[in-house]
């Protein structure tokens, strides 16, 4: 019994709890292993997102309340800010007898170019996904194109279409296909199919690669089975391959419907936005307001009311891109 005593007032008994230790000594010992605020994980993270933050601030941000500002004063270009104006822009931008012309030439470029650049895209994915010999070389010549810039393609086909300089008519006419020389761009129909030609050049080879990658990401045992069932090719691509490659279909037709519908430099180089203002664009109507009339209060509303469309037509896409997400 006194063993037992002198066990239950000491050292604990074999299986029973340690012996308390101070609050002082631990509480010491968690301050003294404290990480500074600067190594924690919120400090990293804004470490991290502060140089990102800092770009889109200054060069999104500050530009679009700038641009949102300037739509509501009247604002020439050489003269600055004469003060509040609002509605007046807007209402002058809507009466303007240029913008529906552009807008609807713009509509119509736009079904155009996505229609042809994702069909032509999808039909060379289509023959070079498998890998065969001389399946590189041809993903990299038809890929070369999107690495040339915008304005440097549209130089070159402007020279290409000349019929003065460029091969294209003096072959066309030693060919016997056409008796005098042509005029790419002299006409509304022939400027416009000469730079929706540009475009699906240019940017096929960027919309087959997205699609390539697409159709590499469906697996193979699903095409397995479909042949083991007796699907046939065009079964199998209208039940198999549409659905699956949707995400990747919803992407190109983001990008194409987004940049056509901002179209400028091909057009700027190319035409001019003529002939008789037939090839006129809605950034071309804006680029027209601010630097000829010199205008840019109306230039600056006309921006506004096409981020609005852009963005109303970027969410929606983007609900789709996300609802058929494999």
């Amino acid at each position: 019994m006194l063993l037992a005593r002198s066990r239950g007032s000491g050292s604990p008994a074999p299986g029973g709890e340690p012996p308390s230790r101070s609050p002082f000594g631990a509480g010491r010992a968690r301050a003294a292993h404290r990480v500074p605020w600067w190594r924690t994980r919120p400090a990293q993270g804004i470490g991290y997102a502060a140089p990102t933050a800092l770009f889109v601030g200054v060069f999104f941000v500050v530009p679009l309340v700038l641009v949102g500002r300037i739509s509501l004063s009247d604002w020439p270009l050489l003269a600055g800010n004469r003060g509040f104006n609002a509605p007046d822009n807007f209402t002058e931008a809507a009466t303007d007898d240029l913008l529906w012309p552009s807008v609807r030439f713009t509509l119509t470029y736009t079904a155009l170019v996505t229609v042809l650049l994702l069909g032509l895209a999808l039909l060379l994915a289509l023959l070079l996904q498998e890998t065969r010999p001389g399946t590189g070389l041809f993903r990299t010549v038809f890929f070369l194109p999107s690495a040339l810039g915008l304005a440097s393609a549209s130089l070159l086909f402007l020279g290409m279409y000349s019929p003065n300089v460029g091969p294209i008519s003096p072959l066309l006419e030693r060919l016997g296909v056409v008796d005098e020389p042509v005029s790419f761009l002299g006409t509304p129909t022939a400027a416009l199919w000469s730079t929706v030609a540009l475009i699906v050049w240019k940017y096929a080879g960027f919309y087959m690669l997205i699609l390539l990658v697409g159709l590499q990401r469906i697996p193979q045992d699903v095409y397995e089975a479909a042949r083991m069932d007796g699907a046939g090719r065009w079964q199998t691509f209208r039940s198999i391959t549409l659905p699956l490659l949707r995400p990747s279909l919803a992407l190109t037709l983001l990008l194409s419907v987004t940049g056509s519908l901002l179209a400028f430099d091909q057009f700027f180089i190319l035409t001019k936005g003529g002939p008789d203002n037939s090839t006129m664009t809605v950034v071309s109507l804006i680029y027209r307001e601010a630097f000829q009339r010199l205008d840019l209060g109306a230039a600056a509303a006309l921006s506004v009311v096409v981020l609005a469309v852009l963005l109303i037509l970027n969410v929606a896409q983007f609900r789709g891109l996300r609802g058929t997400d494999t």
